[in-house]
């Protein structure tokens, strides 16, 4: 009998291979299209081992990064066009730029000065006035200076060679990375492709044209610019009108001057709004006896937190009360709490309301970065037209740098709700109001619990801007500080503001924990 016959189970496998082999084969011509031969034995290499295996691949080390961007590898041909055109320009500015022309300009200054000087000099001396040696030594340093910058031109000019040779270094060695590790990233974007037919793969002609021209445009323009330096002004200046800024200020003042001039019943509402909300805090924190406010905030971090906790609770409010900043610390947490009670009651139904709905919530989006991302001296500017100066518009403001963490983190919660436990709900007679208050906010507690602390967290950071426009409170302590330079006052406010993060934080928090 044949060993087939007496193994059928080897047999089996073997066959399992062949065809394993062959399908990988077929699948590696379909991805490279080119050369295919070459790269079944080169990815067969690469696979045998888990770890980086170099090869060599001489067509990705002589065309560099347009070979890496042809094949879709833009994360390897960035970096590599970055290392050569670093190279590119050194070794065109060694062999073909003017290394002491930044020289030269500097004698160029000087010489207009000197020439000044001698006239100087030649006056005094013909008037015999008591300045001549004043002049003479004028004239005599910047005469030195005129040398020793000669001296560091013919210096520079001479170091052309070295700074080529460097660049013809740093070359050689980005074309020897690329050759070796072209392979090695291709068959990783080959694993990919298995698994998603959606990756790019082949060489196609057009792309192989639009990274060519891309990476010639790059590199002639960096060499261009850094070896010829002020040639081409095109590359030194953006192409620009003072017109078009100038118009543009126009039609923003006359946008915002329509706003102010047509919706002052509504600005009038919501100061109103936020006026009865913060005169209410100010007189629970403020008016009411500090014993009391005490007391209260240190039972409910005990409750929240923990005793250990409300003990440091205890020592910071100790702290603020008897460095005399209590009552502007009562201050900062009513205005503290009027925008964090309005961006969380504002927030958390928005973020409720966008969960289910991706396009409502793709519109949003934008407009929530902008408000994190722009700083916050900038939408003052509006705030301020709009609301004028003082608490109103120190409340306004920090709602729009801190208000977005709640509605981000609302949304993130209830979209990691399990399907599985909604459908089970629903499939038990579940009501949309059951299913939101029993299932949905129960699940995504934690998390929209993290957006009410960062909302607080982002508002309290905003306390010493908000002093810039009429808010009270420990901001004022610190920005006066800030004017006249008195470290001591603004590292004592600082800590208050600080130790009132810790306390709203940890009450926040513990809870969660």
């Amino acid at each position: 009998m044949t060993d087939a016959a007496e193994n059928p189970l080897d047999a089996k496998d073997t066959e399992a291979a062949l065809a394993y082999a062959k399908a990988r084969q077929d699948n590696i011509r379909t991805f490279v299209r080119t050369n295919p031969d070459y790269y079944i034995a080169q990815f067969d290499t690469i696979g045998e081992s888990s770890k980086f295996t170099p090869t060599f691949n001489a067509m990705a080390g002589l065309f560099g990064p347009i070979w890496f961007g042809a094949r879709g590898l833009w994360s390897w041909a960035l970096p590599f066009l970055i290392l050569e055109t670093l190279a590119l320009v050194q070794i065109a500015r060694g062999l073909f730029g003017d290394l002491a022309a930044d020289a030269f300009k500097r004698i160029a200054s000087i010489e207009g000065t000197l020439e000044l000087r001698r006239e100087q000099l030649a006056a005094a001396i013909e008037s015999g006035s008591d300045k001549i040696d004043v002049y003479q030594r004028t004239v005599e340093s910047l005469e030195a200076a005129i040398g020793g910058i000669r001296a560091e031109a013919v210096a520079q000019s001479e170091q052309g060679i070295w700074i080529a040779l460097m660049g013809l270094v740093i070359l050689l060695v980005t074309k020897a990375i690329q050759a070796t590790v072209a392979n090695w990233a291709l068959e990783t974007r080959f694993s990919d492709w298995l698994s998603d037919r959606s990756v790019r793969s082949g060489l196609p002609i057009s792309h192989i044209v639009f990274s060519a021209i891309f990476m010639a445009f790059i590199v002639a323009a960096a060499v261009l610019h850094y070896s010829f330096p002020n040639r081409f002004a095109i590359l030194t200046a953006f192409p620009t009108d003072p017109d078009y800024r100038l118009d543009s200020i126009e039609l923003v003042e006359a946008f915002f001057a329509y706003c102010v001039a047509n919706g002052e019943v509504l600005f009038d509402f919501i100061t109103y709004g936020i006026r009865l909300l913060l005169d209410a805090l100010e007189l629970v924190f403020v008016s009411t006896p500090w014993i009391v406010v005490a007391s209260l905030i240190i039972l409910l971090t005990w409750l929240t937190a923990g005793i250990r906790m409300a003990v440091w609770s205890g020592a910071f409010l100790s702290y603020m009360g008897l460095l005399g900043f209590w009552e502007k610390a009562m201050t900062t947490l009513a205005l503290l709490g009027t925008a964090a009670c309005l961006s969380i009651l504002i927030g958390i139904p928005l973020g409720m309301f966008c969960a289910r709905r991706r396009r409502l919530y793709a519109f949003i989006q934008p407009i929530m970065d902008f408000m994190q991302t722009m700083p916050a001296f900038v939408f003052m500017i509006p705030v301020i037209a709009f609301f004028g100066t003082g608490k109103p518009a120190a409340v306004v403001t920090t709602m729009i740098f801190g208000g977005t963490p709640v509605v981000r983190l609302t949304v993130l919660g209830l979209r990691g709700v399990p399907d599985s436990v909604r459908e089970a709900a629903i499939s038990f007679g579940a009501t949309k109001w059951y299913l939101l208050t029993r299932v949905d906010l129960p699940l995504a507690g934690p998390s929209i619990r993290a957006g009410i602390n960062q909302t607080i967290m982002l508002s309290l950071a905003m306390v010493v801007v908000a002093s810039l426009i009429g808010a009270k409170g420990l901001g004022e302590d610190v920005l006066e500080a800030l004017q006249y330079a008195n470290v001591g006052q603004g590292i004592l406010a600082g800590f208050s503001i600080l130790f009132c993060a810790m306390i709203l934080d940890r009450i926040v928090q513990g809870h969660r924990k």
